[in-house]
């Protein structure tokens, strides 16, 4: 009987850790919480992607008001795709400012003449100095920001029409 549990412990090891690895695997990396939640946004002074010579810093986001900033790029294939329900929040009234990242200037002025720019301002970080900040690990990621530049809810990946119904626009009327 002993001989018969040794030759099976290696088999429920497998097991074991396998179940293991087949829940991790079924997590969606999109659902993560921000560690910058409740904080303030970011320090930074970069320039802006229409104006090279024009630069900005936390003090844009805190103006009074209720800011969307999205995280995006010529290259993100996914960005390409929200923009239509961006144009949309900014059609609502939604003050929205982007973050042209890992990009070059003519690439991201491109795409905004493109697909529409819905962008008050957008900051241009080619070199990843404020993406590194925010803890962005792909493009699109949204931050709603306070009328004081406190991050009060992330959202990773593509935005969809159903996301600004469901989460973006409760999150824009619960901090407004």
């Amino acid at each position: 009987m002993t001989r018969r549990l040794i030759l099976l412990l290696p088999l429920i090891g497998f097991l074991v850790l396998s179940l293991f690895l087949y829940q991790g695997l079924s997590l969606n990396p999109f659902h993560r919480e921000s560690a910058l939640m409740a904080r303030d946004f970011p320090e930074f002074n970069l320039p802006t992607l229409e104006d090279p010579e024009r630069r900005v810093d936390r003090s844009l986001l805190q103006t009074g008001e209720l800011t969307l900033v999205n995280v995006w790029g010529e290259w993100c294939p996914e960005c390409k795709r929200e923009m239509p329900q961006l144009l949309d929040l900014a059609d609502r009234g939604i003050r929205m400012v982007g973050v042209n990242w890992k990009d070059t200037r003519e690439k991201g002025l491109g795409f905004l003449e493109d697909f529409g720019n819905p962008f008050e301002t957008n900051i241009f970080d080619p070199d990843n100095e404020l993406g590194f900040e925010l803890g962005v690990f792909g493009a699109p990621e949204t931050f709603l920001v306070d009328r004081d530049g406190i991050i009060r809810y992330h959202h990773t990946g593509y935005i969809s029409a159903s996301d600004v119904r469901e989460h973006i626009l409760p999150e824009v009327q619960k901090w407004q």
